[in-house]
């Protein structure tokens, strides 16, 4: 007898369908087709022990299965379940009338409990479009699913709740989430404020233009003086995330397999911060089964490299592709898979191999080539990409002293969402356009060109501070976002002087 199941496979980060058929005949034999993985081949064992235990015997036939497309390779434990009810269901040990309105996954353990999948809210996707009525998954990925509309979502625990469902013996209760009210609640939750960050009003501030205009920002200072404490709070100063793009960022932690158990859609802008003993793999992402690195993981909030000369050379190079393209193609022998990497980087440094370079009371015990050397770990490339570069000094005992509260997370964020408005409306006539640091030459030109007294100013800097050309068109995408928070329709010379002021690193006599 042939039957018919549906189960799905993550590529990138949408899903395919799979469809599993199994055809049960005279003979004692199992043979399972469609370029499955050892994990999938694998599944026959567990489902037998699965059924055993749970007091189901298949009878003694011989089983073919095919899963297709057959020239797609099948990895993981997930088809366990769907696999199951095609065999029973082959064998006559459940109806078969319900299974094509459903799609199957879950991972079955030897007592026939189910277990967690990867890639659920992709695959829920994938159901409700190929018009599916409802999706059965283990009750720990049920709410990750269930934000999808108009698919009913089954979370279950054992095979045999979905045993008794296809004989007609239970029903069961499909997963609501009011994926509205639980976004907006949960989206103004930050651990960290800047109203704890004493002093460093000069560096709150480089944050703000950052966040305001999208930038890339990097902090050079001496240990302890609060790069890595403001950084974290830097997520508290953006624009919330809207439900597009919580959607985009869950599907990408869901084929990850790291959304806490029963989440439903991630509320706030992810930080990641990974060691600089990371490999080039869990930046970039990849591997064998490829997977989401740590530059998409970021996608839509704050990609944080705290030490940034210890990180490997070619880890920092694998960022500059995605800082243009803000996507990442990883490229195998068997499949390209694309994963999206629109992400702030915010990187931070010692300006020294001591750390103390430029400190106001500690000496350097460095030489300038040493200084120079250490800088130089940063390539030229990489640094062009960021636009803001500011230094920080150490704060004072009556700085640290001071009990009085400092500029919340909150009146700074209303100031970043009103230059947010601004962009939004300027560039709303732009693909792939939504900050001023993504402005291309031809929106310089026509955005960011300075009046003749500015341009006399930043001709002065270029020359006196020994400015580098690639410092030229930072400045003025910087400049346009300080005029967009001062609410000016032009960049006027202050703008400028600030703007430059954030390219410490540009100077040729910075180290020396």
């Amino acid at each position: 007898m042939l039957i018919k199941t549906f189960g799905a496979t993550v590529q990138g980060v949408d899903a395919t369908l799979i469809t599993i058929e199994v055809n049960s005949s005279r003979g004692c034999m199992f043979y399972l087709v469609g370029l499955p993985d050892s994990a999938v081949k694998e599944s026959h064992q567990r489902i037998l022990s699965a059924l055993d235990v749970s007091g189901f015997k298949l009878p003694t036939t011989q089983i073919v299965v095919n899963m297709a497309p057959a020239d797609l390779r099948k990895e993981g434990s997930a088809y366990d379940l769907p696999l199951a009810m095609g065999m029973l269901a082959s064998t006559k040990g459940i109806g078969a009338e319900l299974l094509d309105k459903y799609l199957i996954m879950g991972e079955l353990s030897l007592d026939g409990t189910i277990q967690p999948i990867k890639g659920a809210l992709p695959i829920a996707i994938k159901a409700r479009e190929l018009g599916f009525e409802g999706f059965i998954l283990p009750e720990q990925n049920a709410r990750e699913a269930a934000v999808v509309n108009n698919l009913k979502v089954y979370g279950v625990s054992h095979i045999t709740d979905v045993i008794h469902y296809f004989q007609g013996q239970t029903e069961l209760e499909p997963t609501v989430v009011n994926t509205r009210e639980e976004f907006y609640k949960q989206q103004s939750f930050f651990d960290f404020d800047f109203s704890e960050v004493k002093g460093q009003d000069s560096v709150k501030r480089a944050i703000e233009v950052a966040a305001a205009g999208g930038h890339n920002l990097i902090m050079v200072g001496p240990p302890g003086s609060g790069k890595s404490m403001m950084a974290k709070r830097l997520p508290s100063i953006l624009p919330p995330l809207s439900l597009g793009e919580s959607l985009e960022t869950t599907k990408i932690y869901s084929v990850a397999g790291k959304l806490d158990k029963n989440a439903s859609l991630i509320s706030t802008r992810p930080f990641r911060a990974p060691h600089h003993s990371t490999s080039t793999v869990a930046m970039a992402g990849g591997g064998s089964f490829p997977q989401p690195g740590d530059i998409s993981l970021a996608h839509h909030g704050v990609l944080f490299l705290d030490e940034l000369p210890e990180f490997s050379r070619n880890v920092l190079e694998v960022l500059r592709q995605p800082l243009e393209d803000r996507k990442i193609t990883i490229s195998r022998v068997r499949c390209t898979v694309e994963y999206p990497a629109s992400f702030m980087l915010v990187a931070s440094m010692n300006p020294c191999p001591c750390g103390y370079y430029n400190h106001p009371t500690k000496p350097c015990v460095c030489s300038p080539g040493q200084v120079q050397k250490y800088l130089n770990k940063v390539s030229g490339p990489l640094l062009d990409r960021i636009d803001i570069q500011i230094e920080i000094i150490p704060v004072s005992f009556e700085q640290i002293a001071d009990n009085r509260p400092a500029e919340s997370s909150v009146e700074i964020q209303k100031r970043v969402l009103e230059a947010r408005k601004i962009q939004e409306a300027r560039y709303q006539d732009e693909e792939s356009i939504f900050c001023n640091a993504q402005m291309n030459s031809r929106l310089l030109a026509r955005y960011a060109q300075p009046s003749d007294e500015g341009l006399a100013l930043l001709k002065t800097a270029m020359n006196k501070l020994n400015l580098s050309a690639r410092a030229y068109d930072r400045i003025l995408k910087v400049a346009r976002t300080i005029a967009d928070l001062d609410k000016k329709p032009s960049i006027e010379p202050s703008h400028l002087a600030e703007a430059i002021n954030y390219r410490n690193l540009d100077r040729e006599s910075w180290a020396k």
